[in-house]
C-alpha cells in the first residue's frame, strides 16, 4: 500500500508566536517551529498500515525553508521518502491555495492508495484542508478517524461524538483525516535518525506542479488579517474572603462574567 501523508511546520505552541508587522502573516521565521502535532499522528498511523503488509509512505509539505525540519521528523519516525514545496510566491497562501498545491503535488507523486491529514494545524486549526484537498483529487473522504483499519479495498472508520461512535466505511482509493485518540505516534530512534539521513527529500517550486503564481499567495486569498494585537498581560486574580456570604459572592461574580 502506497500512503501519501500531508504534514504542516508549525510555530511552537511554547514561543511566543506573532504576526509579522509587514504584512499580517504568520511568522514563521523568528519563532522555533516544528511538525505539527496533529500530524504525528497520520505519520504514525502510515506506519502501522506500512508495517502489517508492505508499501511505502511518502509525506509532503508546503512551506518556507524551514519546513524542511517537518519532513525530517517524519523520516526519522520512519517515512520513506519526502517532497517538499517550497516557492516566495506560496507565502500567504489560505487554506483554498494550499490544497490546491497539495493537491497538484500528490498528482505528480503518484496515484497513492490513501492519503492521510492530520485533524487540523495547530496554528490555523480550520480542519477544512482535508476536504478541500479530498475534492481536488476527486476522491471520498472519511474525517475524524479515531480508529482506521483496511480490508482488501476498503477502509473503515470509527468516528466518536458526543453522543455515539460511528462506523464509515470507503472504497480505495480515498482520504482520511485522523484525531489524536487513533494512537500514540512513536519517538524517532537513534537508528531511525541516522536512516532518515539517506532517506531522499526532493523539493518542488510552483513551476515544477504547472501551477500558476497568480492562484496562490496573499494577494489571491479570500481572507486578510486586517490588524492584530497582542494578548494583554494576565491580571492578578481576586481574593474574596467566606464570611458567610462566599457563596453569593461566587455567583455574583460568575454572573457578571456571563458563566451562568
Amino acid at each position: 500500500m502506497n500512503i501519501v501523508v500531508c504534514v504542516k511546520y508549525v510555530p511552537d505552541a511554547q514561543s511566543d508566536r506573532t504576526f509579522n508587522d509587514s504584512d499580517k502573516t504568520t511568522d514563521r521565521e523568528s519563532v522555533d517551529g516544528l511538525l505539527s502535532e496533529l500530524d504525528e499522528y497520520a505519520v504514525e498511523e502510515a506506519l502501522k498500515l506500512v508495517e502489517a503488509g508492505e508499501g511505502e509512505v511518502t509525506v509532503v509539505t508546503v512551506g518556507p525553508d524551514q519546513a524542511a525540519d517537518a519532513v525530517k521528523k517524519a523520516l526519522q519516525m520512519g517515512a520513506d521518502k519526502a517532497v517538499h514545496i517550497s516557492d516566495e510566491a506560496i507565502h500567504g497562501s489560505d487554506a483554498p491555495a494550499t490544497s490546491l498545491v497539495l493537491a497538484e503535488a500528490i498528482k505528480k507523486i503518484g496515484s497513492p492508495d490513501l492519503v492521510l491529514c492530520g485533524l487540523a494545524s495547530t496554528d490555523g486549526t480550520m480542519s477544512v484542508v482535508p476536504a478541500m484537498l479530498a475534492e481536488r483529487l476527486g476522491l471520498p473522504q472519511v474525517t475524524q478517524a479515531s480508529e482506521l483499519s483496511v480490508e482488501g479495498d476498503a477502509v473503515k472508520i470509527r468516528r466518536d461524538g458526543d453522543v455515539a461512535s460511528e462506523t464509515i466505511e470507503a472504497s480505495l482509493p480515498c482520504l482520511v483525516s485522523v484525531t489524536d485518540q487513533i494512537n500514540e505516534p512513536r519517538y524517532p530512534s537513534f537508528k531511525g535518525i541516522m536512516a532518515a539521513k539517506k532517506k531522499p527529500v526532493e523539493t518542488w517550486t510552483l513551476a515544477d506542479l504547472g501551477v500558476d503564481a497568480g492562484q496562490v499567495g496573499l494577494d489571491n486569498s479570500w481572507t486578510k488579517v486586517l490588524e492584530f494585537t497582542k494578548r494583554p498581560p494576565r491580571e492578578q486574580g481576586e481574593i474574596v474572603k467566606d464570611e458567610g456570604d462566599g457563596g453569593s459572592k461566587l455567583a455574583e461574580f460568575l454572573a457578571s462574567r456571563k458563566f451562568i
